[in-house]
């Protein structure tokens, strides 16, 4: 796409494509001094209005570090290299993506060794690819295979790209299989390094609860519970984990007080909805919420044991 400096914000498309820019270097040749040109080209992606940048690797796959610039930045440093694009850059992102598509359907189905072959085919092309990673690491882990799968853990715990919103549902699964294997100082670094990077959710902060008490730090445990269903105070399995570490003694003393107050909060409000379910039940009406007013949307909770509260 080509960039106009007069051009305003409301008269332009998004930034979106290949680009490149050019440094000339100077060589000593020993008989003298020579100028080189040195040609790199960027994957440049403009989101919510601001520009970001990634290198492509050798493999034309754009792989590296992500940074932000400006639209000026773009204007006066780079080129747009749109049949680069679509000859060359375009074919090798839906071949890659293709290819892990194939890798995830065979994890899905059972097809392990197949998936291994996939997702490794996928890393030759670019060995940062979040979901490739994710899903060979998922394949190890669903074998047993702990040393592999930690090779994998410290590749992705370096990978901020790994933590984005965008791989939040790999990013859980993986989370929580770390755990399932007992690779439980792995799982908490992993979700120490979520923190750092995103900040916490209701689902996170449940996970890391998981692997505390995995480790039988139960005041840590509890701490994290109590972050999550501040987070989202209907997280049901929060509620009745709270009630089994209550039954079986393992709330720390000073936390008492805070648990029991959440949890007969908890007991107040499910008793009032019953009483309203009973009501409307008897014929008494609710207002109706009006047509135009959007109903949340509530993701689901990543399917694990825990429903159950498999604990014993």
């Amino acid at each position: 796409m080509e960039l106009h400096e007069g051009a305003s914000n409301e008269d332009r498309k998004p930034i979106k494509g290949i680009f490149s820019t050019q440094e000339v270097k100077q060589v000593d040749t020993g008989t003298g001094v020579r100028k080189s040109v040195q040609k790199t080209f960027w994957f440049v992606e403009e989101v919510d209005g601001k520009v970001e940048v990634q290198p492509l690797n050798s493999n034309y796959i754009p792989a590296g570090k992500k940074r932000f610039i400006t639209v000026e930045d773009v204007i006066r440093r780079f080129q747009p290299e749109p049949e680069f694009y679509v000859s060359t850059v375009f074919p090798k992102m839906q071949e890659l993506a293709d290819t892990v598509d194939r890798a995830d359907a065979h994890r899905s189905s059972g097809e392990n060794f197949t998936a291994e072959f996939e997702y490794g085919n996928a890393l030759q092309v670019d060995e940062e690819n979040v979901r490739a990673n994710f899903g060979l690491g998922l394949t190890y882990l669903d074998r047993g295979e702990t040393s592999k799968a930690n090779n994998i853990f410290e590749r992705l715990v370096k990978l901020d790209a790994a933590f984005e919103t965008k791989h939040k549902h790999l990013f859980n699964e993986f989370g929580i299989s770390l755990r399932k294997n007992k690779m439980t100082k792995q799982a908490l670094e992993y979700y120490d390094r979520a923190l750092e990077l995103s900040g916490g959710d209701d689902h996170l902060f449940y996970n890391i609860a998981r692997a505390h008490f995995e480790k039988k730090d139960y005041a840590k445990c509890v701490d994290f519970l109590l972050k999550a269903v501040n987070s989202n105070p209907d997280f049901e399995v929060v509620l009745k984990f709270f009630v089994w570490l209550l039954d079986k003694g393992l709330v720390p003393e000073e936390r008492l007080s805070e648990v029991r107050t959440v949890v007969r909060s908890a007991e107040i409000v499910a008793n009032r909805k019953e009483a309203v379910a009973e009501a409307v039940g008897d014929g008494i009406q609710l207002e109706q919420r009006s047509a135009d007013e959007s109903t949340p949307v509530v993701e689901k909770v990543i399917d694990d044991d825990d429903d159950d509260l498999l604990l014993q």
